[in-house]
């Protein structure tokens, strides 16, 4: 059992997070991202996609009304949220300007693109959309010197032109940052 490698096929089945108002997590989760709540058990919602028994739990039993970790400890920096499409990314951008949510960046990773914000307790959240996996070589044994070749600003008015009309240049200034 020493030389066992994890299967191809393993996934990260879901992520559990502590949040300090329910109703508000629930409210960000499924009202902007779009998942949908699929068991409440009062002091726990899990919601999820597709069918799938849950892709995010949020529970309340050690943090209601807490405040997020001060900036310098140790916890979680971010999960990825995967979408199937390029397209589908899109539509949750545009769910995320129409919301007004704030962005912290974004980058096409030429493996990925890329989407960073927080959840509202501060849970880094990578929204992306993986390219073919040909595509992924160049990151395997990559040093941190070559991550400026890997990377590159997130081309925000072709991601939105994934749903069928002109993007929005309000939409596109309030990115212009992250370009």
């Amino acid at each position: 059992m020493t030389n066992y490698t994890t299967p191809a096929q393993t996934r990260i089945g879901h992520v559990h997070l502590k949040v300090a108002d329910l109703d508000r997590s629930v409210r960000f989760y499924c009202d902007i991202l779009g998942f949908e709540q699929v068991a409440n058990l009062g002091s726990a919602v899990f919601v999820a996609a597709g069918g799938y028994h849950h892709h995010i739990g949020l529970n309340t039993w050690e943090s209601a009304g807490g405040q997020p970790p001060a900036p310098g400890t140790t916890g979680l920096y971010h999960f990825a949220i995967n979408y199937p499409t390029r397209r589908d990314l899109a539509v949750v951008l545009k769910r995320l300007l129409d919301s007004g949510w704030g962005i912290d960046g974004a980058s096409d990773h030429s493996s990925h693109e890329a989407i960073y914000l927080h959840d509202p307790d501060f849970n880094g959240i990578e929204l992306a959309w993986d390219r073919d996996p040909s595509y992924w070589k160049p990151w395997y044994g990559a040093t941190m010197a070559q991550m400026p070749e890997l990377n590159s600003a997130l081309d925000f008015a072709s991601l939105l032109a994934e749903l069928g009309e002109p993007a929005n240049p309000e939409d596109l200034a309030s990115l212009a940052r992250y370009t």
